[in-house]
């Protein structure tokens, strides 16, 4: 997947520089036009410069706007092309993650399978602190629950910070 994001970064790139050259043309044939009509109105003695037409034409916003979309489309296409993409890989361990051990749930108990089924629902893996305010058990009563079950390696916690993760193996 990563080889397809970079290859549409190039795409991308490649689009942009050839809009830029286009538009480059295009606002140089504009300005040019406004040129000579602005020397037409200024030869014209019944004419003042204020009536020129190349003065309220609202083209040069719409070439303005124009060259900042192809900046954007530039900058997708670099950033698709230099960025490393990890999430995928990440997507791909936890799907790999989700074979789980088979254990028996009849070996335990109503608040340990509620436990079990929650992490399982959640991909393997909640903050412990999480799993309280889902549960709604206390603090002591979780640790104790996952303690239980650490002991017969079903989960494992992990310290991060000030918390812990609780995975399932």
């Amino acid at each position: 997947m990563e080889l397809n994001l970079r290859n549409l970064g190039r795409f991308l790139l490649v689009i942009s520089v050839l809009l830029f050259i286009f538009l480059i043309l295009i606002k140089i044939n504009f300005d040019e036009q406004g040129a000579y009509l602005c020397e037409t109105v200024d030869k014209a003695t019944d004419l003042d410069m204020v009536d020129c037409p190349a003065h309220n034409n609202p083209t040069s916003w719409i070439i303005f706007i124009a060259f900042g979309v192809v900046f954007l489309v530039f900058g997708a296409g670099i950033y698709l092309l230099i960025s490393p993409i990890k999430r995928e890989k990440t997507d791909q361990k936890v799907e790999e993650k989700k074979d789980f051990t088979q254990i028996d749930l009849s070996s335990l108990d109503e608040e340990e399978k509620k436990i079990y089924e929650l992490l399982k629902f959640n991909k393997g893996s909640m903050y412990q602190s999480d799993l309280v305010k889902e549960m709604g058990f206390t603090k002591v009563k979780t640790t104790r629950i996952l303690d239980r079950m650490e002991n017969h390696e079903i989960l494992e916690r992990k310290r991060r910070g000030m918390t812990n993760i609780v995975v399932l193996k």
